[in-house]
């Protein structure tokens, strides 16, 4: 799933390239064909890359385990592939190589920490864990990028499946704490997000698409307006139409008398027409058009066709996924 048209999975391999980390074993599972063809052998990021196959979704402890004979002796950073964090790992990992410590957690302050992991905190120290808990000790939540030693492998072999049937990397990083191991913590001061919700994929593509800058490659611009950071590839045709930034049109698109808004992701090969949207995500090879109303907060999949047929309400929302085709009326 992209995020100002470059997948999710990408920041997060060229945050860990960054950090100087070359060797990286991605557990995959049935999405694996499209992880492999997208990543490759990493060279493209500097990076060695294996793929280790999680036969079922058993958790992310189940995912350490199964990753032990790659792994081998070496400490290492387990990196969530549908997290987003600005300013990279780097620092986290710097950290974690000068201590002593046998595991390091990113945590983050958000406002509902009843929806993720909770972490209580002595100092800097990590003293326990909480899974969605009603009452939480602390607004710290997990951020998905943590660090360990060979000692969480003993934590996989003792921990039991949680009620949903999921070796939770909570319940790991617990046994660590209670068997007397060091679990420290780095708080996060950029912004994070876990784009599981489709309102959390469109704030990351508005804070991605917020530090862009300007590049507009394409020639093929006729009696059309560019407001603010837009970014054009070469290959794109913007006909009698609007477009105000920060925004971003992939190779190969047609925007044809309709007007695209702030933070929106338009995908290659997407055909935009006589149409409006904004605050959007739109993949690749979509198709837009008549719809007279703006399109707004929407995620819109891959090869879709939105188009209009008689009288719409004024407004519309949309999460779409591939190969559809959604006919207004």
């Amino acid at each position: 799933m992209p995020v100002a048209n470059k997948p999710i999975l990408f920041y997060g391999l060229e945050a860990i390239s960054a950090a100087g980390i070359v060797d990286v074993g991605i557990v995959v599972g049935d999405t694996a064909p499209e992880v492999m063809a997208a990543v490759g052998d990493g060279t493209k990021f500097g990076l060695r890359v294996q793929y280790i196959r999680q036969e079922s979704p058993l958790g992310l402890a189940h995912a350490v385990k199964i990753a032990q004979d790659y792994l081998r002796d070496d400490p290492f950073v387990m990196y969530l592939g549908d997290n987003l964090l600005s300013g990279g790992i780097t620092a986290f990992v710097e950290e974690f190589r000068k201590g002593s410590c046998d595991s390091q957690i990113l945590l983050a302050r958000v406002k509902n920490p009843s929806d993720f992991g909770v972490a209580e905190l002595d100092g800097g120290r990590v003293v326990g864990l909480e899974e969605k808990p009603r009452q939480p000790k602390s607004d710290y939540a997990l951020v998905g990028v943590y660090m360990f030693t060979t000692c969480i492998f003993e934590a996989t072999e003792k921990i039991k499946p949680s009620f949903r049937n999921e070796l939770e990397i909570t319940d790991a990083i617990q046994y660590l704490i209670d068997h007397g191991f060091v679990v420290n913590s780095h708080i996060v001061d950029g912004w994070w997000k876990d784009t599981g919700k489709l309102e959390d994929m469109l704030d990351a593509n508005r804070m991605i698409l917020t530090g862009m800058t300007t590049r507009v490659e394409s020639k093929q611009l006729e009696d059309s307006e560019i407001h603010g950071h837009v970014q054009l590839d070469d290959s794109v045709v913007v006909k009698r139409s609007v477009l105000r930034g920060p925004c971003i049109i992939g190779a190969g698109a047609r925007i044809i008398d309709s007007y695209v808004g702030p933070f929106t992701s338009i995908g290659p090969g997407t055909v935009l027409e006589a149409s409006e949207i904004e605050n959007s995500i739109v993949l690749e090879n979509s198709t837009v058009r008549n719809i007279g109303s703006r399109i707004g907060n929407s995620l819109i999949g891959k090869n879709v066709t939105i188009s209009k047929s008689g009288k719409p309400p004024r407004s519309y929302s949309f999460m779409v996924g591939d190969n559809s085709e959604i006919i207004v009326l």
